[in-house]
């Protein structure tokens, strides 16, 4: 295994870095005034859009696509020491076009989508100028198993009628959210595997409504959670993604990716909190000492450099097998980062807050609404629970002939 950065990743790496330290924190407290002055926590703030024009003109866009066309062409190794720079920040991902759902949306578009979706929405998805949502989740059923979805598509002539209740349609409440990824049910009579299918809805299209946003631990914000319903959405047949009951295909596709995107931007959020705990900790003084003189203090810090470390090199790992020997042979070790990428940040953060005191839960600094974040990526994109159950038969797999007889 060769885990060392390509020339390309440290040249990006470094100008990443830059462009974060000399551009986008100082637009940080700008982007929070903005938001907070226009009342509206789903409101896009101007300055993201200069943000943006200085991002494209740094070649610093679309970094998480593998196809050459549409960016650099980064493999998942090469990209994940980019999106852990992202994690740090909390602008970083949009200013340089590598946020979700739009990475997600885009991958699927640029791998699945017809020329004519691929010029419809993802070139100007590419660009900038508009946000996507993704609608899989749904209240009524458990979503840890997407093969619960009771979403319809149905055919109707030359059209598809979408019906349907999601939530946690993630960037729905984004005024620029111009187009979702739908996934519902086509042919409930066939097996598990190949009775839903994808299909893309314009937000504008009659019968979509966005009910309301889920705020997160108190936190709304961005894109939101949406709480959508779709009643007799017609749209034409050409909408369809892929083949009709590809969709779970479909989303794994999406989803491998994604949770190299996701781990890598938890691990830069653990090492924020780590710089924030040690930069803490050497200014403030309890019981007559700097808190970096306390004992406790150092063994928490020593813990999270630790566990950042563990969690980093197997991620790592992933992404290498992930290019190396496909996704289905490494299905082990992304299922293992996405329960301690998760765990990780949300240990590392937790510790921050608890040496920050009562700052910490403020909205002072920004360990509360990583928190919250890092607590969220327990759950999605499959709850840690089901990444165990398929690590535990993974490795029970290989004693099977063991097993009695009759079980």
């Amino acid at each position: 295994m060769e885990f060392a950065p390509s020339a390309r990743t440290e040249e990006l790496k470094a100008k990443l870095v830059e462009f974060d330290n000399e551009i986008v924190r100082p637009a940080e407290p700008i982007y929070r005034a903005q938001r907070e002055e226009s009342g509206n926590p789903h409101f896009p703030p101007p300055v993201m859009e200069e943000l943006k024009v200085e991002g494209r003109k740094r070649d610093l866009w679309n970094l998480f696509l593998p196809e050459p066309e549409h960016g650099p062409g980064l493999s998942n190794l090469e990209y994940a020491p980019l999106c852990e720079v992202m994690g740090t920040s909390p602008l970083l991902g949009e200013a340089t076009n590598c946020s979700a759902p739009d990475t997600g949306n885009m991958e699927i578009l640029a791998q699945f989508g017809t020329q004519l979706q691929q010029e419809q929405w993802l070139r100007p998805l590419l660009d900038g100028e508009i946000r996507s949502c993704f609608a899989m989740t749904e209240p009524w059923v458990a979503s840890s198993d997407a093969t619960n979805i009771s979403s319809r598509i149905d055919r109707d002539g030359d059209d598809y009628l979408i019906n349907g209740h999601k939530w946690f349609t993630s960037g729905a409440l984004d005024p620029r959210c111009k187009v979702a990824v739908f996934m519902g049910v086509t042919d409930p009579n066939t097996d598990t595997y190949h009775r839903q299918s994808m299909i893309l809805v314009p937000m504008e299209a009659p019968g979509v409504s966005v009910v309301r946003g889920l705020p997160v631990f108190g936190h709304s914000e961005g894109g939101g959670h949406g709480e959508t319903l779709w009643d007799n959405v017609r749209v034409p047949k050409e909408n369809l993604l892929g083949e009709e009951g590809s969709g779970f295909a479909i989303a794994q596709a999406r989803l491998g990716p994604g949770r190299i995107h996701h781990c890598m931007r938890a691990i830069g959020m653990a090492e924020r909190a780590l710089d924030l705990m040690c930069m803490r900790a050497q200014t403030r003084v309890a019981f007559k000492k700097p808190l970096a003189d306390q004992g406790v203090v150092q063994a928490n810090i020593a813990e999270s450099r630790m566990q950042i470390e563990q969690a980093r090199l197997l991620t790592m790992k992933a992404a290498w097998m992930m290019d190396t020997v496909g996704k289905k042979n490494a299905r082990t070790e992304i299922a293992a980062i996405k329960v301690i990428a998760a765990r990780v940040a949300t240990d590392v953060i937790d510790r921050a807050i608890q040496l920050f005191g009562g700052a910490g839960v403020t909205d002072d600094w920004p360990l509360a609404s990583m928190y919250a974040h890092a607590r969220t990526l327990h759950l999605v994109d499959g709850p840690d629970e089901v990444h165990l159950r398929q690590i535990a038969r993974n490795e029970l797999g290989k004693y099977a002939h063991l097993r009695p007889a009759g079980f």
